[in-house]
Parts: structure tokens; C-alpha cells; sequence
């Protein structure tokens, strides 16, 4: 993305000329307080907002010039991840996974909630990356927090993305689920040659998982560095004061 930047109609500037690349392969984790401009940020990408200025390009495209069936084409390269799994809770596991198909397959009979059986075969690879294929014929609602986190990433990956981008993740789980999901999230973007762009709160987890980290305050990036050159004290200036 290029010079991103959001005012919102009341003339508040949440995002403030964000330059920002996510590679191939890199899981690239996005710090900051409360208010920084972070999940704004992600809803700009998915064009869920449509920022007041900028560019962000995938595939080659940039998504803020493009509409319609260019714009939902687009789209379904990037997948998302939430806070809360939203899994149908009366369905299969691997029929909520399936669901991450439906956007490439806009019929009829899936427009009623049909799924196409063609779907099942990679819905179930989908959970063999997550490891839960042993899983795929539980009720959703029976599931573990981390266990239904982790069908909502394999739901994902049904979109066959090109970057994978998570909002908070873990911030519902407890620390043990947290870390798997992170160690997945990391593995996903190193073995499948995944773009993942994840928000989170927790430093700790960011200096253990991430690649590289980046700090956002004030709807600006004041930090772009690999994990490795980076320490809490660091980081903790994001959280400890705000620029003029």
C-alpha cells in the first residue's frame, strides 16, 4: 500500500500516508494502542473503507481503482480473519470450511446454503493444514476455542489467497491456544507462501512469532523493523505516549 490515508466525514484522519509492503512468505505483525489506526487499516485493504487517498495493490492491482466484478475478483485474494471465529455452530466443521468456496462458486443452489461436493476434497486438505482433518465430521459448536480459531484460518485458506489478514486472532483465547495459533499463522506464511498481515495487543506474542514488526500510532507507521532487532523496550513507546 502507498501514502494510504482515511478522514472520516467528521474531518478525524485515522490513517495518515501509510507506506507499507507485505511479502510472499512473511508474517508481518502490526502494533499498537487502542485508536492507532490498525484495524482501520485492514479494513481499508479489504476495501471494507474506501481510503480518501492512496493505493493498495494486489496482484499487481491496485483495489482502490477497480469495482464491481474487478473489485469482488480482488477480494477473494485476500482472506480474513477475525477476533471471533463466526462458525455456523449446527454444521460440520468441514462444511464451514467449505464455506470459504462460495464466493467462486455463486449458484443458485448456493445462494439457498448448498455447497458444491466438489468443495468437500479441499475443505478437507484445508483442515489437514490446520490439523484438524480428524475433526471434520464434529459439529462446530462442540469445538474448543483454538480448535474453532483454527477452522476459521482453514475456512480462509478455502479462498485460496494471496495474503491472509488477521484482526486480533488470539485475543480470545487462552495463552496456550494463543501460541498455536500464532506458530500457525507463522508456518502458513513460510510453507505456503502466504502474505499474512496480523493485528494484535500482545507484544510478547509479536516478539516470539513475527518476522517483522511494524508500530502504528496517530494512524502513521512510526516502526517498520525485522522481529529480530527489536525488544519490549522497543516497542513500548507505542503504548506509553502519543505525537503531538
Amino acid at each position: 500500500m502507498r501514502r494510504l490515508s482515511l478522514r472520516y466525514p467528521n474531518g478525524m484522519l485515522a490513517l495518515r500516508g501509510v507506506d507499507l509492503d507485505v511479502q510472499a512468505g512473511e508474517f508481518l505483525v502490526v502494533l499498537g494502542g487502542n485508536g492507532c489506526g490498525k484495524t482501520t487499516l485492514l479494513r481499508c485493504v479489504t476495501r471494507a473503507l474506501t481510503p480518501t487517498e492512496g493505493q493498495v495493490w494486489v496482484d499487481g492491482e491496485d483495489m482502490i481503482q477497480v469495482a464491481g466484478a474487478g473489485l469482488r475478483r480482488l477480494r477473494q485474494r485476500i482472506a480474513m480473519v477475525w477476533q471471533q471465529p463466526s462458525l455456523v455452530r449446527r454444521r460440520s466443521v468441514v462444511t464451514n470450511v467449505a464455506c470459504g468456496a462460495l464466493a467462486r462458486n455463486n449458484t443458485l443452489w448456493t445462494n439457498l446454503g448448498g455447497l458444491p461436493a466438489a468443495t468437500l476434497p479441499e475443505a478437507l486438505a484445508c483442515l489437514g493444514q490446520v490439523a484438524l482433518a480428524h475433526l471434520a465430521d464434529r459439529r462446530a459448536g462442540t469445538l474448543s476455542g483454538g480448535q474453532a480459531q483454527r477452522v476459521a484460518i482453514a475456512r480462509a485458506l478455502m479462498q485460496r489467497p494471496a495474503v491472509l489478514l488477521a484482526d486480533e486472532p488470539v485475543a480470545s483465547l487462552d495463552p496456550e491456544a494463543a501460541h498455536d495459533i500464532m506458530r500457525l499463522l507463522k508456518q502458513l506464511a513460510h510453507q505456503q507462501n502466504l502474505a499474512v498481515l496480523c493485528v494484535l495487543h500482545q507484544v510478547d506474542l509479536a516478539l516470539a512469532y513475527a518476522d517483522r514488526i511494524v508500530g502504528m500510532r496517530d494512524g502513521m507507521v512510526v516502526l517498520d523493523q525485522p522481529r529480530s532487532e527489536l525488544s519490549i523496550d522497543t516497542i513500548q513507546p507505542l503504548y506509553l505516549q502519543r505525537v503531538a
